[in-house]
C-alpha cells in the first residue's frame, strides 16, 4: 500500500529521467512547490494513472490470487490522482491533453500543510490501530516522514532553469528511503482479526 500510494510519483521522476515526461524549476509557480509539471501525460492523466493502478492490482493478484487486496491496492494507486488534484496548480490532465486541472492547495500552505499532515499521520494511525507491534519502528517511520517533509517545505527552491535530474534523484531517494522504512515497519507488525 505504501508503494501504491506513491507509485506514480516513482513513475514520473523515472520518466523525468528517461525524458518521457518533464518538468521545469520555475521559482513561485506556486507558494509551496517550484515545479512546472508541465507535461506528465503518462503518470498524472486519470487515464494514466488508472493504467498504473490496473497494472499495480495485477501484480498485487498475480503475487497473492486475491481479488480484495488487487482492488484495494488498485484504489489507492488511483487516489493519489484524486489528491493531486487538490494540491496541484493545473497541470493534471483527464487523459494526457487539455484541459488541465487541479485546485492549487500548494499556494495555501495554511490549508495544504495540515491537510498533508493529517492524511500522512491519520493514515499511519489508521495503520497502528489495525495492527500489533512495538512502538519504536512506528516512531521512526513518522519522523522520517516528517524530516524529508519539512525539507520539502523550507529547503530553498534552485533557481529558475536549474537541471531537473539532481531533483529527481533526490524524490526517487527520499520515496527508496521511506519504502525502506516502511517495510521494515511492516515486518515488526502483525495485523488484527
Amino acid at each position: 500500500m505504501f508503494v501504491a500510494a506513491q507509485l506514480v510519483d516513482w513513475a514520473f521522476f523515472a520518466f523525468v529521467l528517461l525524458g518521457v515526461e518533464h518538468m521545469r524549476v520555475v521559482p513561485g509557480i506556486t507558494v509551496m512547490n517550484p515545479m512546472d509539471l508541465y507535461d506528465m501525460p503518462w503518470t498524472h492523466s486519470l487515464l494514466g494513472t488508472c493504467g498504473f493502478a490496473f497494472a499495480f492490482g495485477a501484480v498485487v493478484w498475480l503475487g497473492m490470487r486475491e481479488l480484495f487486496p488487487a482492488l484495494v491496492t488498485a484504489m489507492v494507486v488511483v487516489s493519489h490522482w484524486m489528491l493531486d488534484f487538490l494540491v496541484h496548480r493545473p497541470d493534471l490532465t483527464l487523459a494526457g491533453i487539455p484541459p488541465k486541472l487541479g485546485i492549487g492547495l500548494w499556494n495555501i500552505p495554511s490549508v495544504e500543510i495540515p491537510l498533508e499532515l493529517a492524511l500522512t499521520f491519520g493514515a499511519m494511525w489508521w495503520y497502528l490501530r489495525r495492527t500489533d507491534g512495538p512502538p519504536m519502528p512506528p516512531l521512526i517511520l513518522a519522523i522520517v516522514l516528517l524530516a524529508l517533509q519539512l525539507f520539502n517545505w523550507l529547503d530553498p527552491s534552485p533557481a529558475a532553469g536549474a537541471p531537473v535530474a539532481p531533483m529527481a534523484l533526490m524524490a526517487l531517494a527520499a520515496y527508496l528511503l521511506t519504502t525502506i522504512v516502511a517495510w521494515w515497519v511492516g515486518t515488526t507488525r502483525r495485523h488484527r482479526r
